[in-house]
């Protein structure tokens, strides 16, 4: 069951090249709103290059799930473009979009919820293959028992129904029916956000073994930047929608360079006992997307925003080599 292309790559383009996504929801219900939009995602444009780690990361509400299901076309964009290997995916018919699905695959949030708890394991691991039409029935078998014990499970487990699973067992599931059909890149919606701490730090040691071996490209979705940390080649900050930093990791946290950024830092716990970092409070909530704030988003809540902030959208630029920040006062 070999990888097969749909286009040829240049060696110096990036895997998945990402540019200006929006995606908006008309409001709905009876509501002083209701002829607003909700910009989920707000012109959100980055790199993801083969074999690396991009983590995600941003408070429940930012936007960073919405983006991961528009890439796959799960919801559909408004706006922008997603160009894998230099092929449009937004501008693609839903039977041509389907050759390119075998390589972009999903890992969900909630083990159970994505799977079908009257389907056994070992259904739910071929019926990707089915609906591609790869190998024979046996074939199909013989591939998801091997996916079993690539994941560390048992080839018993192919019987299993998925209440009679643990959480972690569950989440191994869904990785290897992403992984079933050979995807180069796997989105990751916050896949270990829903296990205890012990789980998430197996789920991710060997989401990070299956990348070497499997030469694979993830976007890792997190609300936790301690887990995406142990993960990524590079993050971006996400915040009501728009992508306010980015940079390779060690940088990010050897240097925040948006404020955002700096209270998501400094909210992480030292593992040594007599280590301090001072922690950013920040005031208020986070606003409603129905009405977001003028200028730069994060001013209702920044302790060094100006009045340019609160009038003024500050620009993505530049401030270090791979090193990107929307704020006004780098």
């Amino acid at each position: 069951m070999s990888r097969v292309s749909p286009t040829k790559q240049a060696s110096a383009e990036p895997l998945l090249r990402v540019n200006g996504l929006k995606k908006y929801y008309a409001a709905s219900g009876r509501s002083a709103f209701r002829r607003s939009v909700v910009k989920a995602v707000d012109g959100v444009s980055f790199d993801l290059r083969e074999g690396e780690t991009y983590g995600l990361v941003g408070e429940s509400g930012c936007g960073k799930s919405t983006l991961g299901k528009s890439l796959l076309r799960l919801t559909e964009p408004t706006e922008g473009e997603a160009l894998y290997r230099g092929v449009d995916l937004f501008k693609q018919s839903r039977k041509s979009l389907q050759a390119y699905r075998r390589e972009l695959q999903i890992v969900f949030q909630d083990p159970f919820s994505s799977l079908n708890p009257r389907q056994i394991v070992g259904r739910a691991l071929e019926e990707p293959l089915v609906i591609h039409g790869i190998g024979s029935p046996k074939e199909r078998t013989d591939r998801a028992m091997e996916m079993l014990i690539t994941v560390g499970l048992r080839m018993e487990h192919y019987y299993r129904l998925p209440h009679e699973l643990s959480g972690g067992q569950r989440q191994r599931i869904g990785l290897a029916r992403a992984l079933i059909l050979n995807p180069r890149i796997v989105i990751c919606d916050e896949p270990v956000s829903a296990l205890d701490v012990i789980i998430q730090s197996q789920i991710v040691n060997l989401m990070r073994k299956l990348q070497a071996e499997l030469k694979l490209t993830y976007l890792f979705i997190a609300h936790d930047i301690a887990v995406v940390r142990h993960i990524s080649d590079r993050i971006g900050i996400m915040y009501l929608g728009k992508l306010v930093e980015e940079a390779p990791t060690d940088k990010l946290f050897a240097n925040p360079r948006h404020p955002y950024t700096q209270v998501l830092l400094s909210a992480v716990p030292v593992p040594d006992p007599s280590g301090r970092r001072e922690r950013i409070a920040l005031e208020g909530d986070l606003p409603s997307p129905l009405d977001p704030p003028s200028g730069c988003a994060f001013h209702t809540r920044c302790p060094f925003a100006t009045e340019r902030c609160r009038t003024e959208t500050p620009i993505r630029r530049e401030v270090d080599e791979g090193h990107f920040a929307a704020c006004h006062l780098i």
